[in-house]
């Protein structure tokens, strides 16, 4: 049986805020795109057609178990026809004008803009984000994509679409900022574009995204299956002319090996263990002032933060301005209010993914504990914002452990979810060896007062962006990223790198990038 919160006996019973609930949210959409969604269903979209096939699996709401629609997974053999209808629709849009390609993205991008928050209430509803992340997904992808159109004349000088579609693969936590921003830039690049839902959730956004982008003629394909069944499509199809991957190392290394077998293109963003240093360091208040800011979403991000690395001699002041920043975190349901007519609340973050998630880091952390972890701080059900008697199983309070043991998972991979983990250290070797300790990270940062250390030791940190006392994130517009180590494998992007990553160039042209033969910064 699911947990249930306790009711303090002076907190105000909070309610559903009217027009959020999931068949609000289900009823705009059939409304706004009734060619992409059915009375129960969401489609399929291949050879530019919204199509019924595949099998539509149950899926439940991370937020508080209420049923939503599932992915309708479709099996190799139609995925295979999928990617050959994609390839034709390639050919004929590389030739489309780059003034009409940047015309139609832009109309896209109003559209968008029009239905952003039902673009945000799915994201609420389908992966459990806090309204204030969720719009921001939003507007990061329509801004970010903007930035491109305005910029594609000089980013595209000299250059050509690839020989074939770009083929995308990615986990479910960013479906707006990093999967359709991703997909709206490939396909301005002269790509058509080809992408599988996230299993865990997503599909209802994506979909209404698609639905948009496909009015405006962007050749897109949305599939939704297994990866036993579509990897091999998806990865392997001879008519796929890059393949750009987000998730974790298992399975981004089983996917480098098959492209670096076929030598095809490919763009691979895998986890770290993101570390953050204290050396030599004095401004608590500002580390207290971001704390809070780093459980965005739970930590269910790649460019979180869930290991510190803290010098022994600092420890005490570390934990006075770190305890009651992470003591202040809001969490619940995140459309649950007080008032009918109040705003929807402002929370850190809501649940997990889903209760198996939940469950498997609640698991990692007792077992660490019974290893020889001490605990720090647990948060509390108590202080959480639910609605009376919902399900609360995908719910998980922030954690905070000291010296996790190194048999535990929590030592060397990242949690992905609200639990920190402590280091002490007595020298800077100690320092670059704990922060480097998952073999590359996308971010990490040192804080330090002496800017000379700081210059001295960042190089030495194996991450691709390293911050000042700063958090570091994947950046917007102009920004590049990547990765170091097995964090990474295949072209960087960012900025001009992502469109450079997806079109080709001189011949004999050397990528920036992690590659099985060479290694290229920018």
């Amino acid at each position: 049986m699911a947990p249930t919160p306790p009711i303090s006996a002076h907190a105000p019973t909070l309610t559903l805020k009217p027009g959020t609930a999931w068949s609000d949210a289900w009823q705009r959409c059939l409304t706004t795109a009734p060619e992409a969604f059915q009375a129960d269903r969401v489609l399929n979209l291949w050879a530019a057609s919204w199509l019924q096939d595949g099998r539509p699996l149950p899926a439940t709401s991370p937020v508080d178990g209420t049923p939503i629609a599932g992915p309708p997974r479709l099996e190799a053999p139609t995925a295979r026809q999928a990617v050959r209808a994609s390839l034709d629709q390639h050919r004929a849009w590389r030739h489309i004008p780059l003034a009409e390609r940047s015309a139609r993205v832009s109309a896209t991008l109003d559209a968008l803009t029009e239905h952003r928050e039902l673009l945000a209430l799915l994201l609420v509803w389908e992966i459990g984000k806090p309204w204030r992340l969720a719009q921001a997904d939003v507007d990061r992808a329509i801004d970010g994509v903007r930035w491109y159109v305005d910029s594609i004349d000089r980013l595209l000088a000299d250059r050509t679409p690839l020989p074939g579609p770009v083929s995308n693969i990615a986990s479910w936590n960013y479906p707006m900022s990093v999967l359709v921003h991703a997909m709206l830039v490939q396909a301005l690049a002269g790509n058509a574009v080809i992408a599988k839902t996230p299993t865990d959730g997503g599909v209802a956004c994506l979909t209404l995204a698609c639905a948009l982008a496909a009015r405006e003629g962007i050749p897109l394909t949305l599939l939704s299956g297994s990866g036993s069944e579509l990897s091999a499509p998806l990865v392997r199809s001879p008519e796929i002319g890059c393949v750009s991957f987000v998730g974790g190392r298992d399975t981004g290394a089983r996917i480098a090996t098959e492209v670096a077998d076929l030598g095809k293109r490919h763009i691979l963003e895998q986890e770290g263990l993101n570390t953050w240093g204290i050396w030599n360091f004095t401004d608590w208040p500002s580390l207290t002032a971001v704390i809070p800011k780093l459980f965005d979403y739970g930590k269910q991000r790649c460019t979180a933060y869930p290991r510190f690395v803290v010098q022994r001699s600092a420890f005490d002041e570390f934990l006075s301005a770190y305890l009651p920043a992470v003591r202040s975190l809001r969490t619940g349901h995140p459309l649950a209010v007080a008032d009918p007519t109040a705003p929807l609340p402002t929370l850190d973050f809501g649940p997990l993914i889903n209760a198996a998630k939940a469950k498997e880091l609640a698991d990692q952390v007792a077992e660490a504990i019974d290893r020889g972890a001490i605990p720090l701080h647990r948060g509390s059900m108590a202080d959480a914002h639910f609605l009376p008697g919902q399900d609360t199983s995908a719910y998980l309070h922030p954690v905070t452990l000291l010296n996790p043991p190194s048999s535990s998972p929590l030592h060397h991979a990242e949690p992905f979810g609200p639990v920190d983990t402590i280091v002490l250290v007595d020298t800077e070797a100690e320092l670059l060896a704990a922060m480097n300790a998952s073999n590359g990270a996308l971010v990490a940062t040192l804080s330090t007062d002496d800017p000379a250390t700081y210059e001295r030791l960042a190089p030495q940190i194996r991450a691709f962006k390293t911050g000042h006392g700063a958090p570091r994130s994947r950046g917007d517009r102009d920004e590049l990223f990547g990765g170091f180590g097995a964090s990474w494998r295949g072209a960087f992007v960012g900025g001009e790198l992502l469109v450079r990553a997806v079109t080709d160039g001189p011949a004999g042209e050397r990528l920036p990038g992690n590659f099985p033969d060479y290694h290229l910064m920018p």
